[in-house]
């Protein structure tokens, strides 16, 4: 503690200039501004500053003792900004994107929850087909899926979350039931274009076994609701996440294809530019989106009947 208050006192010095107006900025005597300095430098070993009855000058290790209490000023300064923000009542405007589908199927009805809590938050939920860049479009928060390749922002894992292979039965009646990766490139295949992937190539593991198939289909769109309604339609199969067909799997309207192939994750993050780190509304509505999505998982993946 000692060494910690000898840097803000010497950085006071350093800052105001003379050995007078550091003493009026510490409100203490100048000899008592002298004589803490003395002490300083001979708990040191050195001189750190060359001083006259005006000025003040800083020694080679003076330059080297005034850097380090400026970063260590500017740390502390930060944590106490960190515990004042953690203690600041949201409020203001929320900015916050998420893709369609699952923005009006699961982040609208946080955000209804949420307004309800914490009333002097003001919410715009920008759902858009695909994810945007938040900090070029001012977004406050995301709602993301899967790989996360934007070293800009700080993500908060809100879910698990699966891509699963399936189909209508009645497909699969017609067509047969795929046994390996490679008997879907002679299925019909519903592809989902979107995220700029490489479109048509589907990815499954086994083991460490790693296998990329090639599929194609008469339907493709970048709408995972449109493509949906084409599978329940017994059009093909289909690669969603678990969340959003979780349901059907239930009711028997879609069947799990290669089951025991593992698809690339597709977890649900809450993802935030790092400025926003300390905002009070950011974090608090990041805690929600945690807290309502862990009362998902208790339901079983789908939406449960009442939050």
């Amino acid at each position: 503690m000692r060494a910690t208050s000898d840097l803000a006192f010497f950085a006071a010095v350093v800052k105001e200039g003379s050995l007078s107006a550091a003493a009026r900025a510490l409100d203490v005597s100048p000899p008592a501004v002298s004589k803490r300095l003395a002490q300083l430098e001979r708990r040191l070993g050195v001189r750190l500053l060359h001083r006259t009855t005006r000025r003040i000058g800083l020694t080679a290790e003076g330059e080297l003792y005034v850097e380090a209490a400026r970063r260590v000023t500017a740390d502390i300064e930060e944590v106490e900004r960190r515990i004042s923000a953690a203690r600041a009542a949201p409020k203001g405007l929320l900015r916050v994107n998420a893709t369609l589908g699952f923005g009006r199927a699961y982040v609208a009805p946080v955000v209804s929850a949420f307004r309800r809590r914490y009333p002097e938050v003001e919410v715009l939920l920008q759902l858009t087909d695909r994810p945007v860049n938040l900090t070029d479009e001012a977004f406050d928060v995301g709602v993301r899926f899967g790989d996360l390749p934007d070293a800009r922002i700080v993500a908060r894992k809100i879910a698990n979350n699966r891509r699963l292979l399936c189909a209508a039965p009645r497909y699969l009646d017609q067509r047969g039931r795929p046994s390996t990766p490679h008997d879907l490139a002679r299925h019909d295949c519903i592809v989902l274009r979107q995220n700029d992937s490489v479109y048509g190539l589907w990815r499954l593991l086994r083991g460490r076994r790693s296998e990329s198939v090639k599929v194609r289909g008469p339907l493709s769109s970048n709408d995972g609701s449109v493509v949906l309604g084409w599978a329940l339609d017994g059009h093909g199969i289909l690669m969603r996440a678990e969340w959003e067909i979780a349901d059907h799997l239930r009711a028997g309207r879609l069947e799990q294809v290669l089951a025991d192939y593992l698809l690339p994750p597709a977890d649900v993050y809450a993802v935030y530019p790092e400025r926003h780190h300390l905002s009070a509304r950011v974090r608090v509505f990041v805690d929600f989106l945690v807290e309502r999505f862990r009362a998902y998982a208790q339901h079983g993946p789908g939406k449960p009947s009442r939050w």
